[in-house]
């Protein structure tokens, strides 16, 4: 089987990977892009780490719902294929980050349960999938892919983490965006992605100051510029963990 021109991971409740998720959607629709989305977990990835210590109060719910809704891609990738699994993403983030502050929190009581039915059903997939929320029989799976990301961009990381014209490309965290490009500027920017990331020398880019996305979840509106914050390693921490 050929390989993709772009392998994906995403963490479902990342506000930054859904944001390049849908920069990389809007160049698929331009140059027909093909596109496979793998999982990788925020929750697994900071395994070891005092949440109470490191993050925000609100990470450790939001991470363990991530992890919880990737059982569910799992269960839908061996059942349905990668394409049910390219619909269900934005069927799921979307009601998370374009819908009004503090409307949908997937770590709240409930409300995964009730987000991943609503996604589920809107793709035209089982929602009897959903009971797969709290069936850890998928986690060594997800956790494999956790670490294929891992090994490829090293681990002081966060989330999106992409591959590009893999085998030969190279893996890294990002790209990071705050803003949507527009649709005549989608294309050009990646260009600039796929020349780095093709060239053999690439190493790095980094930069730890970052906008607020213009989700409307975070109140930040598509003709608004949120506020600017420090981030380290891919989160908005007290201290050097990722997320």
């Amino acid at each position: 089987m050929a390989s993709p021109d772009v392998r994906f991971w995403f963490d479902p409740v990342c506000p930054f990977a859904w944001m390049t998720s849908r920069w990389v959607r809007l160049v698929q629709s331009q140059r027909d892009l093909d596109v496979e989305w793998r999982f990788i977990s925020l929750r697994l990835l900071n395994a070891d780490v005092d949440y109470d210590a490191h993050f925000p109060p609100e990470y450790e719910a939001g991470h363990s719902a991530g992890l919880h809704l990737l059982r569910v891609f799992a269960h839908v990738r061996d059942d349905h294929g990668p394409d049910a699994v390219a619909a269900l993403y934005p069927a799921v983030s979307g009601r998370i980050f374009d819908s009004e502050p503090g409307q949908v929190t997937p770590g709240a009581p409930g409300a995964t349960a009730a987000l991943v039915t609503a996604a589920l059903e809107q793709c035209g997939l089982p929602v009897a999938l959903a009971e797969h929320l709290d069936d850890d029989s998928r986690d060594a799976q997800i956790q494999a892919e956790t670490d294929e990301a891992l090994d490829l961009a090293g681990r002081d990381v966060g989330t999106p983490i992409l591959h590009i014209s893999p085998p030969e490309g190279a893996g890294f965290f990002g790209p990071v965006i705050s803003r949507m490009p527009t649709p005549e500027q989608a294309g050009p920017l990646w260009d600039h992605v796929v020349g780095l990331a093709t060239f053999p020398g690439f190493a790095e880019l980094k930069r730890s100051l970052r906008e607020l996305p213009q989700l409307r979840a975070l109140g930040v509106a598509e003709d608004e510029v949120g506020k600017t914050e420090d981030w380290h390693g891919g989160s908005r921490r007290t201290k050097d963990q990722r997320g």
